[in-house]
């Protein structure tokens, strides 16, 4: 691959890949460790895929140092991961030293690495005792999160610079609160609403207490998308296109960076609730100043108002989006398939909606801090030769997934061309993981996992990406993670 990346990107860009605690760590119930609301989630018949859980995962937890010397070996410059809250402080009771500890040793092999430590705070792993008493729609769970921000800082704010306050909360408020394809499996649209605002409102109070606390780069990571009518001449279509882009992206970056919900969208959700659970100076906190703003994007969405008709595929899976939710429009959101490329996933392959997000946010937000591409990748069935359950006695070919994080790299060069201020890209993920609701059926891994024997191998795609990382360093003389 010759994509003459020390022109492409700018000399400090840079690259990782990433990770989530509830999809890689295992070790449920270990050193402290209680529920989250993804342990007690895969417990409910039918809820994951082949009846799945955490529990074991990818033992990242206890092969800890081996996985950071694979990233060191494949050339990272950085890892996000996240901390489970659950293991922090389970139960909702006292700081458990002991997940501390974990962490603090993950950074301390990063850094020994010369791996950039970057954190997420939240990746949906709720403690299920807060849920018990109401979860996200409890506006006190805002004020746990601001503490639990604190005692992670306390802890790691001497060695990590980087501080994301929540991953994807869409998926962990809409789809787990209305859709209820995720955990904890309600489908209650007003409080699906106050899961939306009180995770706003945690982000910013946890924002204004790191940055109090010294912290100088933090930002929230959020999935966006292109809402792409199927008949852009069609005004039902049109409406259903305005209406995912509302729910889906503005909901989210508007109370962020303007202070202010859109007004189409109070509109969509009047009578449900939403407004009783904004108090006055909220808004305030939640537009806190950002750092960076992470972008997950995995496809666009090519959306029509109209049902599909009888046979007609459609492009995606029903856990990648709430269509359940009611609130979404008179009409359900259907996603006729544009005959593209797809992953495993059923996602569409296309690369240049990639492209049109990252420069489209810089136009559309004059305020908009510097973006990184925090996840992008695509899971396909693994094409193995030898055996993956021997150490060094197996190879992975994976030419699509290859194929697909060139083009989407590609496509970030293009982007930064056309004036999108993009810092760095990350891949997902480092390991192939427990996939939420599809359990342990979807890879994303650029290594693989043998789920019974543990045992890893680097994917020809992480072969290939850890090229890339090394092409760039040596075209911008970068030797260091250092930004």
């Amino acid at each position: 691959m010759t994509m003459h990346l020390g022109t492409q990107f700018p000399p400090h860009f840079l690259w990782g890949s990433a990770t989530a605690a509830a999809q890689i760590e295992g070790a449920a119930h270990e050193d402290g460790k209680e529920d989250s609301i993804w342990d007690a989630f895969a417990r409910v018949p039918g809820a994951v895929a082949g009846g799945d859980s955490p529990q074991v995962a990818v033992d990242h937890y206890h092969r800890m140092p081996e996985d950071v010397a694979l990233m060191k070996q494949l050339g990272l410059q950085s890892y996000r991961f996240s901390t489970s809250w659950a293991r922090v402080v389970p139960g909702d009771r006292e700081v458990n030293p002991a997940g501390l500890d974990f962490y603090s040793r993950l950074v301390d092999e990063l850094l020994a690495a010369g791996i950039l430590p970057w954190l997420t705070l939240y990746h949906w792993d709720l403690p299920q005792a807060l849920e018990d008493k109401g979860g996200w729609a409890n506006r006190d769970t805002a004020y746990r999160f601001r503490d639990y921000a604190e005692v992670m800082h306390g802890a790691l704010g001497d060695r990590v610079d980087h501080w994301t306050t929540f991953n994807e909360p869409l998926c962990s408020s809409l789809i787990g609160y209305a859709g209820g394809e995720h955990a904890p499996g309600r489908q209650e649209p007003a409080a699906a609403l106050a899961a939306v605002h009180h995770q706003h409102l945690a982000h910013g109070l946890a924002t204004r207490t790191l940055r109090r606390r010294g912290a100088q780069n933090i930002g929230i990571t959020l999935n966006l998308t292109n809402a792409v009518p199927n008949d852009p001449t069609d005004p039902v279509d049109l409406e259903a296109a305005r209406r995912l882009d509302g729910l889906w992206n503005r909901m989210f970056l508007e109370p962020l960076l303007l202070g202010e919900y859109p007004k189409d969208v109070l509109r969509d959700v009047a009578g449900l609730g939403l407004s009783d659970v904004v108090h006055p100076g909220d808004l305030d906190i939640i537009s806190a100043p950002l750092d960076f703003l992470g972008v997950n994007h995995y496809h666009d969405d090519n959306v029509s108002g109209y049902p599909l008709p009888l046979g007609a595929e459609a492009s995606l899976t029903p856990t990648d989006r709430p269509t359940s939710s009611p609130f979404v429009g008179s009409e359900h959101l259907t996603f006729p398939s544009r005959s593209l490329p797809q992953t495993a996933m059923g996602w569409e392959v296309h690369p240049a909606g990639l492209h049109t997000l990252l420069v489209r946010l810089g136009e559309q937000y004059p305020t908009l801090p510097p973006l990184y591409v925090t996840e992008n990748g695509a899971a396909y069935d693994d094409v193995v030769t030898g055996d993956d359950s021997v150490q060094g006695d197996a190879a992975v070919h994976d030419p699509e997934r290859g194929a697909y994080i060139a083009a989407h790299v590609q496509a970030v060069a293009d982007a930064i061309a056309d004036g999108a201020d993009v810092r760095g890209y990350f891949v997902w993920s480092f390991l192939d993981n427990f996939e939420w609701a599809w359990g342990y059926n979807k890879r994303f891994g650029i290594v693989r996992v043998d789920y019974t024997s543990q045992v890893r191998t680097v994917k020809d795609s992480g072969h290939q990406f850890a090229r890339m990382i090394a092409e760039h360093r040596a075209a911008s003389g970068v030797t260091s993670a250092a930004i």
